[in-house]
Parts: C-alpha cells; sequence; structure tokens
C-alpha cells in the first residue's frame, strides 16, 4: 500500500515532540502504558452494557516484551483496539486524541465516573520516536475479524495494511535506534530498566503490566556430606506494577507500619515520618494526597540541592516527580504524593498548568498541613517540639517571607524558649500567663539561653517575676518584628523596653539625669560616631552597662546583615546605657570631676565591655587590653 503523508502541520508538531516537548527520552514507556490502560478501560466499560465482550475485569493486562536481539519494546494490550478510520484519525493526525473524544461521549452516563481516563491529547503515541526509528502497530477493533498494521518511521509518513491478530487489542512494537556515544538507546531493553520505569511512572495504573522476569530460587545438589544449596535462575512472567495506590486504600485498612515503608520507598529516608496526614477532596477539583512529615531535617535541607515539592500523579500516572506549585515556602519540608484527574496538564504532561484547579489544591493543602500541625501541637506536645526542633526555623522564615505574607497563618505554630517556664512556649500560653501589671511581651536575643538570661538589662524583668523569651536564632529579631504584637500585648526587644514606673522612681530618674546632664553629654562627645546617645538605664541593677539601639534597625539585625557580607549594610543607632547605682558610675563621676582624661578611657572601657556582652567583636583586641591595664 502506498505510503500515506502526515498533514504539514502534524509533521512538524512530530518533530518538535522528538526534539523539544518530552524533556526526559524515558518518559515514552510511560505514555505507550496510559494508552494502553486507555484502551482497556474503554472495553471495560463497553462491557458494563455488552455481555457479548466475554471478558471481566480480571482478565484485562498489559505486557511488555522486550527483544535484545531485534531490538524491539513491544508493548500488548487486549483493550478495545482500532479500525481503519481510526488509526487515520488517531495515528495519522498528531494532537487528535481518540480518549478525549470517548470522555466526552460518555460523560454523564452511567458507569462513566469509574472510567478514569488518562490520555487527552493525542500526542503521547509519538514520544516512542524519541527512542524508536521505526514503530510499528497491530490492533484489532473488538467486534471485526480484520487487523491492521500502522508502521512509520518517523516524519515521512505511514502505511496501514490489513494483518492477522488472534484476539482484540493492540501491539505497539519500538524499534530502538542504534546506540550513540551519547545516547545509549540499548538500556532501555535491560530488565531491571523497564522495571525501574514501570515502578516510577506506571506503578498505579489500574490494569496488571505484565513482564516475563529472571528470578533466582535455592536449590539442592549433591548427596550426602556432598549436599549443599546453590541458586539457580529461571524466568515467570512477573506482575511489575501495584495497581492500587496506598492512597486510593480505606484508611482502616492501611497500617502505620505500611505507611512508614511507602515513605521510605517514595521520599528516599531512612527513618519513619513523624506524622503522616491524608487528604480525600471531590468537587469541582477532586484529589487524593498523602503527606509526610519527616523526623529529622533533610541533610541537603539548607542547600541548592533541596527540591521542595509533592510527586503529582494524574490518574495514577507519575506527571512530575517535585511539584514546587503543591506547597508553600514556608511547608516545603512537607513530602508525598498528590493524585487528582482534574489538575491541567502541558501537552507533554511534564509540567502543570498555572490554573485555578492548581491553585485550590494548594491552597487546601496548605490548609490541611496547619491543622494538623495546630492538632499536633494540641494533642501531643512533646512530638510537635520534636518537630518544631528539626523544622521550626523553616516556619520562621516562613513567617517573615513575603512581607510577613503568612504571619497569621504561623504565629501560633511557632515556639519560643521561656525563661519562667523553661521550655518553648507559644505566644498565646505566654499572654495567658502575663499578670495584670505586665502590658507587653518581653524577648531577648543572643547566642544561646544561658548567655540571654546574663544579659544586665534582662536582671529588673526577671526580678519582677515577668517572663522573657530568649531568642537564639538569627532571623528571631525579625520575626517579632514582623509579628508586631500578640493579642494587642505588643511584642518588646528587652532593650528598648520601658519598664512602668512609679511616680517616685520617675521622680529619682530625672533628679539622676540631671545631675549626671553634663557627664552624659561627656560620654557622647568622646565615644562620637560610636554611640547616638548615652542614658541612665532604669533596667540594671548589679551591672555597670548595656548596649541598646533606637531606631528601625536593631542590634540583631545589624549582626544578621553583616553576616550575610551585604555591600553598605544597616547599622543599628546604638546606645550606651549606664546603671547610675552601680559603683563603676560613681567613679565614672569622680574621674569627671578631677581627671578627664581618665573619665574618657572608662567611657571607651565601658563601651567596648558593653559591645562584648551585645555580641561584637571588639575592634582592636590589643588596644582594648593596654586599656585595661592601665586603668588597672
Amino acid at each position: 500500500m502506498a505510503k500515506k503523508q502526515f498533514k504539514a502541520e502534524s509533521k512538524r508538531l512530530l518533530d518538535l515532540m522528538i526534539h523539544s516537548i518530552y524533556s526526559n527520552r524515558e518518559i515514552f514507556l510511560r505514555e505507550i502504558l496510559s494508552n494502553a490502560s486507555d484502551a482497556i478501560d474503554k472495553l471495560c466499560y463497553r462491557g458494563l452494557t455488552d455481555r457479548e465482550v466475554g471478558l471481566s475485569r480480571d482478565d484485562f493486562y498489559i505486557e511488555i516484551l522486550p527483544d535484545r536481539e531485534a531490538r524491539t519494546i513491544t508493548v500488548r494490550d487486549n483493550g478495545i483496539g482500532m479500525d481503519r478510520q481510526s488509526l487515520e484519525e488517531n495515528l495519522g493526525t498528531i494532537a487528535s486524541s481518540g480518549s478525549l473524544q470517548f470522555k466526552k461521549e460518555i460523560a454523564g452516563q452511567e458507569g462513566a465516573d469509574d472510567t478514569d481516563i488518562i490520555g487527552q491529547f493525542g500526542v503521547g503515541f509519538y514520544s516512542a520516536f524519541i527512542v524508536s526509528d521505526k514503530v510499528t502497530v497491530i490492533t484489532r477493533p473488538y467486534g471485526s475479524d480484520v487487523a491492521y498494521k500502522w508502521v512509520s518511521s518517523g516524519a515521512d509518513g505511514y502505511t496501514i495494511t490489513e494483518c492477522a491478530r488472534d484476539t482484540a487489542g493492540t501491539d505497539v512494537i519500538m524499534h530502538l535506534k542504534e546506540d550513540t556515544e551519547d545516547d545509549k538507546y540499548s538500556e532501555f531493553l535491560e530488565e531491571y530498566r523497564l522495571r525501574s520505569l514501570v515502578k516510577k511512572y506506571s506503578d498505579y495504573i489500574r490494569w496488571p503490566i505484565k513482564m516475563m522476569v529472571t528470578k533466582s530460587r535455592p536449590v539442592e545438589v549433591g548427596e550426602g556430606e556432598d549436599k549443599k544449596t546453590e541458586y539457580e535462575q529461571y524466568s515467570e512472567v512477573d506482575t511489575l506494577n501495584s495497581m492500587v495506590p496506598i492512597w486510593h486504600r480505606p484508611k482502616s485498612e492501611v497500617t502505620s507500619e505500611e505507611y512508614a515503608d511507602f515513605y521510605r520507598e517514595k521520599c528516599g529516608d531512612f527513618e519513619a515520618p513523624l506524622t503522616t496526614i491524608r487528604v480525600s477532596t471531590e468537587g469541582l477539583t477532586s484529589y487524593e494526597a498523602l503527606l509526610f512529615i519527616p523526623a529529622r531535617t533533610p541533610y541537603n535541607y539548607y542547600s541548592n540541592d533541596y527540591q521542595k515539592g509533592l510527586q503529582l500523579y494524574s490518574s495514577g500516572v507519575l506527571i512530575m516527580e517535585n511539584c514546587a506549585d503543591l506547597l508553600p515556602e514556608h511547608f516545603r519540608f512537607v513530602k508525598g504524593v498528590v493524585d487528582s484527574p482534574d489538575v491541567s496538564l502541558n501537552i507533554s504532561r511534564e509540567m502543570l498548568q498555572q490554573d485555578r484547579q492548581v491553585r485550590t489544591i494548594a491552597t487546601n493543602i496548605e490548609k490541611k498541613i496547619r491543622r494538623e500541625l495546630e492538632k499536633l501541637l494540641e494533642s501531643d506536645r512533646e512530638k510537635y517540639e520534636s518537630f518544631f526542633a528539626q523544622f521550626g526555623l523553616q516556619l520562621k522564615y516562613g513567617t517573615v517571607g513575603d512581607y510577613g505574607a503568612h504571619k497569621d497563618q504561623l504565629r501560633d505554630l511557632l515556639l519560643f524558649y521561656s525563661s519562667t517556664q523553661e521550655k518553648p512556649v507559644t505566644l498565646k500560653e505566654y499572654v495567658a500567663r502575663m499578670p495584670e501589671d505586665q502590658k507587653e511581651i518581653y524577648y531577648a536575643c543572643g547566642d544561646s539561653v544561658q548567655k540571654i538570661a546574663n544579659l544586665p538589662q534582662t536582671e529588673a524583668i526577671r526580678d519582677r517575676g515577668w517572663e522573657i523569651l530568649y531568642l537564639t536564632d538569627e532571623v528571631d529579631e525579625f520575626v517579632m518584628q514582623i509579628l508586631h504584637d500578640q493579642d494587642g500585648k505588643e511584642l518588646k526587644n528587652v532593650n528598648a523596653a520601658e519598664l512602668p514606673e512609679s511616680e517616685e522612681e520617675k521622680k529619682a530618674a530625672k533628679e539622676k539625669e540631671e545631675q549626671s546632664g553634663e557627664l552624659l553629654a561627656f560620654l557622647k562627645e568622646t565615644l562620637k560616631d560610636k554611640v547616638s546617645d548615652v542614658q541612665i538605664s532604669s533596667k540594671l541593677k548589679s551591672h555597670p552597662v548595656f548596649l541598646s539601639s533606637t531606631g528601625e534597625v536593631t542590634l540583631e539585625m545589624e549582626k544578621y546583615f553583616a553576616q550575610m557580607k551585604m555591600e553598605d549594610a544597616p547599622k543599628a543607632q546604638r546606645v550606651l546605657e549606664l546603671g547610675a547605682d552601680h559603683p563603676m558610675f560613681n567613679k565614672l563621676q569622680q574621674a569627671f570631676s578631677g581627671d578627664r582624661d581618665r573619665a574618657a578611657k572608662l567611657a571607651q572601657l565601658l563601651y567596648q565591655q558593653a559591645s562584648l556582652i551585645a555580641g561584637f567583636a571588639i575592634e582592636d583586641p590589643t588596644a582594648y587590653t593596654d586599656l585595661v591595664c592601665e586603668l588597672l
């Protein structure tokens, strides 16, 4: 029979598909198996009303037949098959989808909801040409005694001839291209490679995918004392796919061990997950999700190598290994799968279109994760604290990310170490314990809990019995600035907090300021651009000095920006605060009255000590040491 030509636009599309549309050539097997599954679905659906089909669900299967000598891979199904017209329409015109047309025809009919057709674009078949230099299709339609052979070597056209086939169904025979230095097409003839591709992409196709596989078994050889056990290899037909995804099984039928095994296999972890989340939603956008929160932070979590995202399936077929669009950044640690027949895919079924369904699923998943974490916080505090120790930093980054857009969704999930409870607490719990005379929530930042507890500026607050949140992460100051308040109680860094004072205390403080006015002016002039102000502090009791700041940039922010090695990094306006009741202040006053040079040196010493307490490095350690020795 004369060779027929593809339509001009089909030629261009075929060339585009082979070289551009599919980013991964191994995808061809997924597409051919999906087409075979659709063909079986169609015949199975017809069997609901046509008793002459004569096949039950258990009779349907797909078979993979690799032939190393002939360099062919055959995918065989016993589905509905195609007649000559169907071959012309579906294989002669690229992007004509018989599966999509079938879905439209049965929409609304009884049993249609159970017929989960995968193909929609009519291009998947042509992915075979990515690895093949010739493709042969032998097909016999259900209800006919005539079979047809379709043969093509690509864009040069195709032929259709009559042939023989014993039963209804289709064989897709792909003759692999010759190997080159860069491309080893022979790998797809290897048994282990085919098994792995089925497991990766088509494990949850509902029909058995069978292949002859090599196995080993123990056999006893020899007799008497010479008797021993050896292993022999043998071949048998095996089912490669599990067919029913674990997320489709009723919750009551899945054990925690099965969830853990699935997580380890799919997510590459050695430990069981900390918690498992199941989601099933029906409606305008239907989907199922099986999500896991890892027990530990992956080793590469904070590196560029880590890929966030969920595995995306469409009707049980893997579409994307890491679909980042389904997870918000603050929950990037969550692993798992989402399966939906409703997502709009691009023509290669490798990427999502940015549409309403994707956004809807992502929004629902975010809410579900947050609810599960809130439930865990309430019902199993120890387990939640274990989670927060691993991923709390990510929640904090999420709080400050996008200019605080997610702060209200995340604030109740955040934990901070409490000075009075000596354990992590929430802001809600802090507020519930606040005495009536305390108007603000106090926090202090530092490298460790012990170092923060020793800060001079925390002493007066602790003496009043008030709780302080000890913050040890670099991002904490930004978190507090973004959150701003909790239930109307403002969050205040102890450096900037103004403690409530009685009228007598206010009067005494004012007198000290007036009496020390000339000294404070002298100190400010002496320290010049190192500080923006020098003040008498109401927070110091047994300590002589500490460093605070004024303005929008705090000391903690300055440290963070410095570590980021930013050009023209913002700096805090430093304020040197002195304890007027400390003996050192008396020494300073005496020096100011009788020896201004010594007073200036004491000012430098106190500033350097305050910088050390605040966690800043001394610019010139040698000069500082010489100054201490001189004053001693």
